[in-house]
């Protein structure tokens, strides 16, 4: 199917204006990429800065506004590159990276969003903070002028029935409960990311409100 008819398909089977669709561009063209914004889209994700720096100014160049969702590891020798272009930041996993973002959001006047990125699973392939230090980080950001947490971010392990992803996601849930439930001051707790192409559905299930979608919309990635 074409990109405008698996956007369709998606909407058909989740509520976007409860659950904010992030199309994941990763080696996807600037050109793909204005087929889904001109089919609805309108938050991207990017996992490398580099390609955002490459595709941000194609997109305003054709007259496009959408938010930048920043959802790889981010290095802290990227920051200064990524924070003038990312509206939300979902990987930040340690005090020294929020650190850095927080100087580089300073030096622009302004208050750069991010998710705490957890690793749910711990898996060691994968990035993220442990749950069980999660809620201390989230205190050490809330004390960081330039920085906002809204939320949380994490990647369930792959598998092909995506009911084995439902513990994961039913247990980052009641962390985001937690997370709330701290009302920390300079916060806006708002954001669950989870969920993408292949278990989207059992995430919004278990209280996702932000999907990244990327396969699901754009086919297989072109390398």
């Amino acid at each position: 199917m074409s990109i405008v008819q698996n956007i369709a398909e998606i909407k058909k089977k989740i509520d976007i204006n409860k659950v904010k669709l992030v199309a994941v561009t990763k080696n996807h063209s600037a050109t793909a990429m204005l087929e889904a914004i001109a089919a609805g889209v309108t938050s991207v994700g990017e996992n490398r800065v580099q390609e955002m720096l490459l595709k941000h100014p194609e997109i305003l160049a054709a007259g496009k506004q959408v938010e930048w969702h920043l959802i790889g590891h981010l290095q802290t020798n990227k920051v200064r590159q990524a924070v003038p272009l990312a509206d939300l930041i979902h990987s930040v996993d340690s005090e020294r990276l929020a650190v850095e973002i927080n100087k580089a959001a300073g030096k622009l006047g302004k208050r750069q969003d991010v998710l705490l990125q957890v690793n749910v699973a711990d898996e060691e392939s994968k990035f993220g903070i442990e749950p069980g230090q999660a809620l201390q980080l989230a205190k050490q950001l809330s004390q960081l002028e330039h920085v906002r947490l809204c939320g949380l971010m994490t990647i369930a392990p792959y598998a092909e029935d995506p009911e084995t992803a439902r513990p994961v996601f039913r247990e980052f849930y009641q962390l985001f409960g937690e997370l709330k439930s701290l009302q920390l001051a300079n916060t806006d707790i708002r954001w669950l990311s989870m969920g993408m192409t292949n278990d989207y559905l059992v995430a919004v299930e278990e209280g996702a409100n932000m999907v990244r979608i990327g396969t699901g919309i754009f086919g297989s990635r072109q390398y």
